[in-house]
């Protein structure tokens, strides 16, 4: 994503005269400088916008640009907004209106009609901000000093669900088998997903990946086991199964590389010619930001890398989660999320070990594994499901914590966290909403910027929070039946 970069267009007229336009530009030129110092994306000034054609050829040249992220928006005179409309209807990118002033004060001495005449951004922005309404155009609004922290923390939010749109439309799934058998919420609509999200979701033999191993040298092999070395503790003398967790690996990153995959899944129902289900391979292939679904649930592996991508540097602390038992107890009540292989150790609180221990499913060797505990603080799961003529993103404030047991027996990597608004309201808001048992746990992104993207996705979009109750989630769940089925 280094070239990637997002458009500064600032609407104007000829009306106050020509000395006006040029303190626009200049301005403009100089928001857009400083805010790129500040923001994960380059802000590139393109223009001040004072006709039709101007702005339906910025769009135009946006929208077949694909250094171009999305376009930033500010009037910071009075835009007259028919002259948007041709741009805008034809608009493809992620669209920010950023409502701002150049100047943080009102000056007492200064503010004559001049003033008045050159800083009209709260007039320009309520007429830009009808022909938007208008047009039903799917936008983000961010007001305030365009130099305030949460302004500069909105619009950074923005820009990295931005750049997961254009990460997800160029999106490719890698499926070694088909989902496991009989299960329902890991089914979907690869087509429409496609149309809607831009995934291209395919299988690959799970023979061919066979083959690719077999190909994997040992030299290959022990390149990795240094990087093994290097990022986590050894906890096991069986140093054969690890290797052949690296020959996987390998073998796995070399056929997505090949076809210009970013994410992956398989099921232990169909491991055909290898010897062990990939977990250590599967966890270090999603430390460098391949996103990862089990049971080939292809819908997670997707968000996964998605999520990850909009995190911190581009491959954040998100993971492939799964819930799985809960702590009932008053006054102690938790959830428990692991797999049984197959965490990302980006959400580790410390460094990982490697051990081997019996799987219990799939009828292969004992697997090795990253095993380790999920790190404290303020996350994020996500669900993302096909509802039947739409897809829904539901979306839980939750709070992990540090293990309240050791649980010595359980040999997987877990996280165990605290919902919202209860573990009880939480998982019949959850259940209700038809979220999924499997997720994407992040630290990284934010309810906001989930919720940005599946504005920019058009996806309907569900968040339960410290304040949700069932009674008003399913308030919500039935208008927008209503409304998704009127469009």
């Amino acid at each position: 994503m280094e070239n990637k970069e997002f458009w500064f267009v600032v609407g104007s007229q000829f009306l106050y005269g020509p000395e006006v336009l040029e303190t626009v530009e200049k301005r403009a030129k100089e928001m857009a400088e400083v805010l790129s110092k500040a923001l994960p994306f380059k802000l590139v000034y393109k223009v001040t916008a004072k006709t039709n054609k101007e702005i339906a050829d910025v769009v135009k040249e946006a929208n077949y640009d694909d250094n171009c992220l999305g376009i930033v928006a500010w009037c910071h005179t009075f835009s007259p907004s028919k002259m948007w409309i041709n741009g805008l209807v034809n608009l493809q990118k992620p669209y920010c209106h950023l409502a701002t002033q150049y100047n943080m004060e009102i000056p007492n001495e200064e503010i004559d009609m001049d003033f008045m005449n050159l800083n009209q951004a709260a007039h320009g922005d309520r007429e830009h901000g009808f022909i938007a309404a208008r047009l039903r155009l799917k936008r983000k609004v961010i007001a305030g000093y365009w130099k305030d922290e949460n302004v500069l923390k909105r619009l950074s939010s923005w820009m990295r669900a931005a750049s997961a749109v254009a990460f997800s439309k160029s999106l490719k799934v890698m499926r070694f088998g088909d989902n496991m058998r009989e299960v329902a919420v890991t089914e979907g609509d690869k087509v429409e997903t496609q149309i809607k999200l831009g995934w291209q979701v395919n299988t690959w033999p799970v023979g061919k990946l066979v083959e690719v191993m077999d190909a994997v040298t040992e030299k290959e092999i022990d390149d990795l086991m240094e990087v093994y070395r290097a990022s986590y503790d050894f906890a096991t003398d069986d140093i054969e199964t690890v290797r052949y967790q690296a020959r996987e690996e390998i073998a796995i990153k070399k056929m997505m590389d090949s076809e210009g995959c970013m994410a992956f899944s398989n099921t232990f129902q169909d491991l055909y010619g290898m010897r062990q289900l990939p977990g250590l391979a599967s966890q270090h292939l999603m430390a460098q930001g391949y996103g990862y679904g089990g049971e080939g649930d292809w819908k997670v592996s997707a968000m996964t890398a998605i999520m990850k991508h909009m995190g911190e540097g581009g491959n954040g602390a998100s993971a492939f989660m799964e819930d799985y038992t809960y702590n009932l107890k008053q006054g102690a009540k938790y959830s428990l999320g692991a797999h049984m292989l197959e965490v990302c150790p980006s959400v580790a609180s410390a460094r990982p070990r490697i051990e081997v221990h019996p799987l219990g499913i799939g009828d292969r060797e004992d697997p090795a594994r990253l095993v380790f505990e999920g790190k404290e603080g303020d996350a994020i799961v996500v669900s993302l499901i096909d509802m039947g003529g739409r897809m829904r993103i539901i979306c839980q404030d939750i709070h992990c914590v540090k293990p309240i047991l050791p649980m010595p027996n359980l040999p997987v990597a877990r996280v165990m966290w605290q919902a919202y608004p209860s573990l009880e309201t939480g998982l019949e808001c959850w259940i209700t909403a038809g979220g999924a048992h499997h997720s994407v746990l992040s630290y990284d992104v934010s309810a906001e910027m989930v919720k940005d993207f599946a504005n920019m996705m058009d996806i309907e979009f569900v968040h339960i929070t410290k304040d949700t109750t069932l009674e008003s989630l399913e308030h919500e769940l039935f208008l927008n039946d209503l409304a998704w089925k009127l469009r």
